[in-house]
């Protein structure tokens, strides 16, 4: 497919993992128009690369055949897409547009069916793999929404991701998302007490972790973030702040379905507590510092 083919692309939202992301769509040849909060180094590496500036998601749509957006907050999606200068005030029938966000799956639902009033189709996306898998076009992707859209919307994903998986209609995304949120809540917690145990009775965290990794106890979070916990460092490839946010709407959701998790809510008290000492902005391996 020659560039001049490729749908027009309109992307919002160029944080860490967002700027990665467009720019892999960029570099593809996708014509591009983008709308960010801030114009950073980000945002302006895109411009250079030959995209546009949108003034308003608004404007942002009426410039794109798919729009993918990827925000921080539930509440920011809501604005975004349905606001007076939102998404859909500017989308033209026959518009795809994609939340990436990690969102709650019920505002997925209310956006598919906003989406279809208006003639246009809505899938909800969200990504994990972190900003390492946002730079290497190796993310994850849950998709929730109708197959003819996901079909459709299967060549923009495959450049930002390596596992692409439909999983349902309107809002199976986010609930897939919630259940990896879940798993990583009680998983980076154990890594955390592990490493915490090893320190305590005076072994060598570099040698605990090469012992433990070709094992049962091997992991991602094991692997990548426990060399991390161990030297203190804390920048973050997904904040505290974010992680927090999708534990709450996890833990709403479970409470809906009257589902007690409580490895999970243990979790979150101990990121409230990291959030509280440390600030939301340190990455998620930051968990330790609640053991010490």
């Amino acid at each position: 497919m020659s560039n001049a083919t490729l749908p027009r692309i309109g992307f919002m939202g160029l944080g860490i993992m967002g700027g990665a992301m467009a720019g892999h769509l960029r570099a593809a040849g996708h014509p591009m128009a983008i709308a960010n909060r801030s114009r950073g180094p980000r945002v302006q590496a895109l411009l250079d690369a030959g995209a546009t500036w949108a003034e308003t998601p608004a404007a942002l749509a009426a410039a794109s055949d798919i729009v993918v957006t990827i925000l921080g907050f539930p509440q920011d999606v809501e604005q975004v897409w349905l606001g007076a200068d939102g998404l859909l005030a500017g989308a033209k029938p026959g518009t795809l547009l994609i939340d990436m966000t990690t969102s709650s799956p019920r505002l997925a639902v209310q956006l598919a069916e906003a989406a279809a009033a208006k003639g246009c189709a809505a899938l909800d996306a969200p990504v994990s793999g972190g900003d390492v898998g946002a730079r290497n076009a190796a993310l994850s992707i849950m998709v929730g929404g109708d197959a003819d859209a996901f079909a459709r919307a299967q060549p923009v994903f495959a450049r930002m991701g390596k596992t692409i998986r439909h999983m349902g209609g309107p809002g199976a995304g986010q609930h897939t998302k919630m259940a990896n949120q879940i798993a990583i809540a009680s998983a980076v917690m154990g890594v955390a007490e592990a490493l915490s145990y090893a320190r305590h009775a005076g072994l060598d965290g570099e040698a605990v972790i090469a012992a433990l990794a070709p094992g049962a106890a091997g992991s991602t979070q094991l692997n990548v973030m426990g060399p991390k916990m161990l030297v203190g460092d804390y920048a973050p490839g997904f904040m505290v702040k974010h992680f927090l946010k999708d534990l709450g709407i996890a833990l709403a959701e479970a409470q809906e379905m009257q589902l007690d998790l409580p490895g999970m809510a243990l979790s979150r008290r101990l990121f409230e507590r990291v959030a509280a000492e440390l600030g939301g902005d340190v990455g998620t391996q930051s968990i330790i510092a609640a053991y010490r």
